[in-house]
């Protein structure tokens, strides 16, 4: 194991110019206030996500595309040259990336949400060549990563996962504009469990071990232990994947999942020893909310099996999508996102006593409020699905757009003190 100090030092050389993962990180802020907007639209509609076309279906792809996309992409460029000690690479193609993805976003969600197949297919079609252009980049840092073997072949899983996503999410726009092609259960089967778990989930993963160490000054984990647990996951994709196709469809989902569990088991006990080997233990609500994250991708693998061994729970479809969205990968994304934008902000500020630190980069009050109804928000949702209402989601949205207004006043906030010296 390494300290963090031996992926840290020197890092200043290694990173973009700010205003590019910015940009990103910014339209995340702004999708996560847009996806609450879409979701008060579907509740006040009375539109479940079982229906196809609509704003619940928007609002979800809101917050996978809009809010992780951008993150993902923002921090995969930035993070990882940092990490693999290299320079960062191509920022006029992430630059083009952000004018294509922004609004291809944008597109594709009000396609869905005001089912009309042509513009969702314009906005499909602007993402997957801004997620196809930014594999490319993510390969080349990949290629010359030095070191952190583990987060380097998390890096390579969640690019082949990447492809799968965009092959299964096109075939799924060809059945909504009526073309041939695969059909729409396999592409659906495929695609609910490569995008979450595959893609978004071992990037996740991999750039956990980048981050927990960092924030909590530990150690980097074993390596060699970040491989055993990246291998279990595979098999389960694997599996799922082939499942999706029909062969030995429940035999092979139970066993992916258990698989699955296994992964996740190894992940969560290295990080459990980076965070009690750690220099730092107050680690505040950021590290809540992913502790919180850990217990919704927990929670998502027992309902998951639950699903496939046809156990009877009423409306057990929204229980695993707000374990699997709302619980693990909103909150993680929170949580760590409220570290990542100070930290990366003040390594791109001048060196020195007036220097800016993290700390002072941040803005508490506005993080509290996030934190506070981020959490009823997942409650209130929890509420809806047991007492099957559509009100309880009306209320979430509006707590939920609190929170991402208070979100957005933090990095308004940030970005103002950046530009201003410190004292």
């Amino acid at each position: 194991m390494k300290p963090i100090g031996a992926f840290i030092g020197g890092a200043k050389g290694r990173l973009l110019p700010r205003s590019i993962p910015l940009r990103f990180f910014g339209a995340a802020v702004a999708f996560h206030l847009l996806a609450w907007a879409a979701l008060a639209a579907g509740a006040l509609q009375g539109a479940g996500f079982s229906q196809g076309l609509g704003w619940p279906l928007a609002a979800l792809h809101l917050v996978t595309l809009g809010m992780l996309g951008m993150c993902a992409i923002g921090a995969g460029a930035q993070l990882l040259p940092v990490a693999t000690r290299q320079s960062a690479i191509g920022p006029r193609l992430l630059s083009a990336i952000w004018w294509l993805y922004t609004p291809g976003v944008a597109v594709l969600a009000l396609g869905m949400g005001l089912a009309r197949p042509l513009m969702l297919v314009v906005g499909a079609v602007a993402v997957a060549l801004s997620l196809a252009g930014w594999a490319l980049l993510m390969a080349g840092n990949l290629r010359g990563a030095r070191g952190m073997p583990g987060v380097v072949a998390h890096g390579w899983a969640s690019m082949a996962a990447l492809a799968l996503v965009l092959a299964s999410a096109l075939a799924l726009v060809s059945v909504w504009l009526g073309l041939p092609g695969p059909g729409r259960d396999t592409s659906l089967a495929l695609h609910l469990v490569i995008a979450p778990y595959g893609f978004m989930g071992l990037l996740a993963l991999g750039l956990s071990y980048i981050l927990v160490p960092m924030f909590a000054l530990a150690d980097t984990p074993d390596p060699r232990q970040q491989l055993t647990s990246l291998v279990f996951a595979l098999a389960a994709l694997g599996l799922a994947a082939v499942a999706a196709f029909g062969i030995a469809t429940m035999p092979l989902r139970v066993l992916a999942l258990l698989l699955g569990a296994i992964a996740v088991v190894l992940h969560l006990r290295l990080m459990a020893q980076a965070l009690r080997s750690g220099m730092r233990q107050a680690l505040g609500r950021s590290f809540t909310l992913l502790r919180i994250s850990w217990a919704g991708l927990l929670a998502s693998l027992g309902l998951a099996l639950a699903f496939v061994l046809q156990v009877p729970v009423p409306r057990l479809d929204q229980w695993f999508g707000l374990c699997l969205i709302g619980m693990w990968l909103m909150s993680f994304l929170l949580g760590m996102l409220q570290r990542i934008l100070p930290f990366l902000t003040a390594m791109h500020g001048g060196s020195g006593r007036r220097a800016h630190t993290p700390s002072s980069l941040s803005f508490e009050p506005a993080l509290r409020v996030l934190f506070v109804c981020h959490l009823a928000a997942l409650a209130l949702l929890a509420s809806s699905i047991a007492a099957d209402s559509r009100w309880p989601v009306l209320a979430a949205s509006l707590v939920g757009a609190v929170g991402a207004l208070a979100f957005a006043t933090f990095y308004g906030v940030l970005l103002q003190r950046m530009r201003t010296p410190r004292n």
